[in-house]
């Protein structure tokens, strides 16, 4: 009886031991999770739209420039993206498990990026002890290779510039020129990230490569083509307002909105609520397109990572143009020439109007996704139903990218220049990037 008493514990052992060894699976609905949980983040640290394309940009690169060393199918992108230079090897006699060292990597890369550090903390904590109670040789080896190539990363991350644009004076604003933009209500904000033009871009050659035509002169002459352009939007939000809140022209405009600061003000009482942001929205685009097309871990951080730099060169390349055209924003004039009392369906972002923001992003982001996915690929885009808004459903990235552009009019924020030229700058920057970068 003793005898069988110590064989059951010797086997209990054994495959104690032979489920510690078995190797660590990770899945692209890991990687999904990690890209959300840094989403979540970045609502709650209220990151700006072009600040977020940056925070998307880094981690995604990581991820993917490890995923490269062992996958024939995928090229690194040492060299191809400005200033990135080789990531450190795998030494032979280390376990590495590479999808789970890039990972890692992409949730340290979060972490340095966001402000509320604790959240990813907690969050990659809980990781870490599934993980080494899994396979705790193989998670040691693959954490120690992941954390080297996240700090190659980050010190070439912090040459971006963006640190020296934290410390540069503020936008100032021209309240001579009729024609310049002006704060709007309810907050009146400073002009957002008027130094974005200088931050490094990832593969587009400089700020201005792909700067658009200027917009209409400004002039209130009725005859002029700015006039027309303002008063189209004042009539299309009248004739939205006859529609009711039930109208299409407001969905669309509600579901594209994508403005991570909104300011209400109740009585004495002023408070934000929260969304993310345009590129975060195509973000979600991404992971939904990952999903139904099954992809594996792999081809999911590589649709991730190519969307991402484009959102993130598209938000230096539109940035650098709002503040050279500098152009006041519908509301102010509306508001001077036409009816006093009225407000957008959306509220007016705090930067300058031209181009649209979400026209260029949209526009890069869809170029990038058609790469990875095709064209004519049908989905149903759920990303906004945390914020009660109901599903869209697009034939295409193209047509979505239309929409989004579309929406900016609706919402009564931008004149039609703004977002037809914007979704064109962003398709033909989004089709530079995916020209150039050699990443299959």
């Amino acid at each position: 009886m003793k005898k069988q008493f110590i064989v059951l514990i010797i086997f209990a052992l054994l495959i104690s031991c032979k489920q510690k060894e078995e190797p660590i699976l990770i899945t692209a609905d890991d990687f999904h999770k990690s890209v959300d949980k840094v989403g979540e983040v970045m609502v709650h640290d209220i990151f700006s739209p072009p600040v977020a394309s940056r925070v998307f940009a880094y981690p995604n690169i990581a991820a993917y420039e490890i995923i490269a060393q062992q996958n024939n199918t995928y090229s690194p992108l040492e060299d191809q993206v400005t200033g990135l230079t080789a990531i450190p090897k795998v030494e032979d006699s280390k376990p590495v498990n590479y999808q789970l060292a890039a990972l890692i990597a992409h949730i340290d890369l979060n972490k340095r990026l966001i402000f509320s550090e604790d959240r990813i903390e907690n969050y990659r904590d809980s990781l870490y002890q599934i993980w080494e109670e899994k396979n705790s040789i193989e998670f040691k080896a693959s954490r120690e290779y992941g954390l080297k190539v996240a700090e190659h990363i980050a010190v070439w991350m912090d040459k971006d510039n963006y640190k020296q644009t934290r410390t540069m004076p503020k936008f100032t604003v021209n309240s001579v020129d009729p024609s310049r933009w002006q704060p709007t209500p309810p907050s009146y904000m400073d002009g957002l990230e008027p130094h974005w033009n200088k931050i490094r871009p990832f593969v587009i050659q400089s700020a201005d490569q792909f700067k658009p035509v200027p917009p209409p002169p400004f002039s209130m002459s009725k005859e002029s083509d700015f006039y027309k352009e303002l008063k189209e939007v004042y009539d299309i939000s009248v004739d939205i307002t006859k529609k009711g809140d039930n109208s299409e022209e407001v969905a669309i405009a509600q579901f594209w909105d994508c403005n991570p600061y909104v300011s209400v003000t109740r009585g004495h009482l002023m408070f934000a609520t929260k969304k993310i942001t345009p590129g975060a929205h195509w973000i979600g685009i991404t992971k939904i397109a990952c999903k139904k097309e099954n992809s594996d871990f792999d081809k999911t951080v590589y649709a991730y990572t190519k969307t991402a730099i484009a959102i993130a060169d598209a938000f230096i390349s539109c940035w650098d143009e709002k503040y050279r055209s500098n152009l006041i924003r519908p509301e102010t004039l509306i508001n001077q020439h036409f009816d006093d009392n009225w407000k957008p369906v959306l509220q007016t972002p705090p930067f300058p109007e031209y181009t649209s923001g979400h026209s260029v992003a949209s526009g890069a982001a869809a170029v990038a996704l058609t790469n990875v996915f095709g064209d004519n690929f049908t989905f149903d885009d759920d990303t906004e139903l945390i914020y009660g808004l109901p599903v869209r459903t697009f034939t295409s990235f193209n047509q979505a990218a239309d929409e989004a552009a579309i929406s900016r009019m609706y919402g009564g924020i931008h004149y039609r220049a703004a977002v037809e030229i914007g979704v064109k700058q962003g398709r033909d920057l989004g089709k530079f990037v995916v020209d150039n970068l050699k990443m299959q």
